[in-house]
């Protein structure tokens, strides 16, 4: 009896293998009315989701429309903002020059950029190339964006050279704390040891070996909608998604201007899950790059979970050069979100699994795209039972707005509406300078305090009296969705000596980071 089961198991066997493979090949059931479920809860028209597995695309698919109400629909080649998904790009054009010998990770930038300055003359000899993609220079948060966000009229050069007016945040290397303006250093770098732009050398060096015919190195792109297969930008505007304008300006390319779609995300995964293999054969880098790359340099903080999803909480946690790097479920994942106005995006990838997930989105739900990348993650991981990631994330969603309509009323309470300005409206009327950022100009129009900021159209609003010697800025661009404090503090003879701003809610982007401004009147 056993001799003649023995065949009939090993017969079962190899039938159940190719079987069990194609199961877990195939992304998870119904993941088609999932996403679209996923869309509909966080109000997203347009999404493209890219899967790739042991080097195969298994999924490179657009979901819903291009724009709100309109009937164009997003498929694998629509392209979206990228966003901060650019930075492990920056950091690969690096590593090329790297491998050429024409850039070394641990070299002062002082080598390459003998004009750069930070505001320490000791940070200025100290900061490497390195340094400038892992977040650990002592700026804080978003430190120096508002020399490019919204659009300025500085350029890159000029953002470059005003660093060296912004004071640390904390001492050099002691702290992570998320930076753009640093990567815009890192194009100069490259710009200087290649003789390319940025740009160019992004387009043939990277873009075009890979093959990601559908993509552009430059993000302005989302203003040609009409002429091309981009999806919208959409935000929540006043509690309703609409449209709004895509951000358009170069400044940023290095550190999150690229557009691309589903395919070319898929096929950028792959090389990168190859440690910088090609689809034929040759290598756009090598296993040594592939893994100062993936090396994680600056911890960062761990975070919580709430009860029955305790495993998205990371044992370690750090940023390497380009790359968010933690642990789940036991193994290696890189990760990195992106996101400007209108675009959120995410890219995981697992390298033991050899496993990418690319959630592209053209409406600001962080939580649509983590709904969607741990849902494929753990399918492919034969996580069981499965979370209901769709139900924990529209709970956070609801958490946060309540914490939100909380805390604005706790501010709104505290007010001392009695209070009146010390000055006639008037008198706080003059130009006012920041040494990193520049004038600032407060005006009467039509009875009211207006405020510009010189180098940023965009960010033109009015005064209202907040209480004592604070207003409350409410800029004309709602769509900016970041009304700020002004502070004035006074001199004994009643003149001002200092104005200071702070966003006026938790929930304005961190890179509008007025808090960061010392604006002096200029006399």
């Amino acid at each position: 009896m056993l001799r003649r089961l023995i065949p009939s198991i090993f017969a079962l066997f190899l039938l159940s293998v190719p079987q069990a493979a194609a199961q877990r090949a195939a992304p998870p059931p119904r993941f088609d009315a999932y996403v679209e479920q996923v869309m509909r809860t966080f109000a997203v028209p347009g999404a493209a989701v890219a899967i790739v597995k042991d080097g195969q695309v298994l999924l490179a698919k657009g979901y819903g429309v291009r724009t709100l109400g309109g009937t164009d629909r997003v498929d694998a080649r629509t392209q979206f903002g990228i966003a901060s998904n650019t930075k492990i790009v920056t950091s690969t054009a690096l590593a090329l020059l790297v491998e050429e010998g024409k850039v070394e990770w641990d070299a002062p930038v002082i080598r390459y950029l003998p004009w750069f300055a930070m505001y320490d003359p000791y940070v200025t000899r100290e900061l490497t190339v390195r340094d400038l993609l892992v977040h650990r220079s002592g700026l804080g948060l978003g430190a120096g964006d508002l020399l490019w966000w919204p659009p300025s009229t500085y350029d890159r050069k000029e953002i470059a050279r005003r660093l060296r007016y912004i004071r640390p945040a904390t001492s050099f290397r002691s702290a992570y704390a998320y930076d753009n303006v640093l990567y815009l250093i890192a194009a100069e770098v490259i710009e200087t040891a290649s003789g390319l732009s940025w740009e160019d050398f992004v387009r043939t060096r990277i873009l075009a070996r890979v093959g990601m015919s559908s993509s552009d190195a430059r993000h302005p792109g989302a203003t040609e909608v009409r002429s091309r297969n981009i999806a919208v930008t959409h935000a929540e505007v006043n509690d309703t998604v609409r449209v709004i304008a895509p951000f358009a300006s170069d400044n940023t390319n290095p550190a999150g201007g690229i557009m691309s779609g589903a395919e070319d995300m898929a096929r950028w995964v792959i090389v990168q899950l190859d440690s910088g293999r090609l689809g034929n054969g040759s290598r756009l880098y090598s296993p040594a790059s592939a893994r100062q790359l993936w090396r994680d340099v600056t911890p960062t903080g761990l975070g919580g979970a709430p009860p029955g999803f305790t495993h998205l909480r990371a044992n370690f946690s750090g940023y390497a050069l380009g790359l968010g790097v933690r642990d789940y479920r036991g193994v290696k994942l890189l990760q990195h979100t992106g996101g400007l106005p209108g675009y959120v995006s995410k890219v995981a990838m697992i390298p033991e699994h050899r496993l990418g997930v690319v959630v592209l989105t053209n409406q600001e739900s962080g939580f649509a795209f983590e709904s969607i990348i741990y849902h494929v993650l753990d399918h492919y991981l034969g996580a069981t039972p499965a979370p209901d990631y769709l139900g924990h994330y529209t709970r956070l969603r609801d958490q946060f707005a309540a914490e939100l309509r909380t805390t604005q009323q706790a501010v709104q309470a505290k007010r001392d509406t009695a209070s009146r300005p010390s000055l006639p409206l008037a008198g706080y009327a003059g130009t006012y300078r920041d040494d990193w950022y520049g004038d600032v100009v407060l005006a009467m129009e039509n009875g009211k305090l207006a405020i510009r900021f010189t180098r940023t159209p965009l960010l033109v609003g009015d005064l209202d009296h907040w209480q004592h010697d604070s207003f409350l800025v409410r800029w004309r661009d709602r769509e900016l969705r970041a009304d700020a404090y002004i502070t004035f503090a006074l001199n004994p003879d009643g003149t001002i000596d200092v104005a200071k701003m702070a966003p006026a809610s938790p929930a304005v982007d961190f890179s509008f980071d007025f808090q960061d401004l010392l604006l002096r009147p200029v006399r």
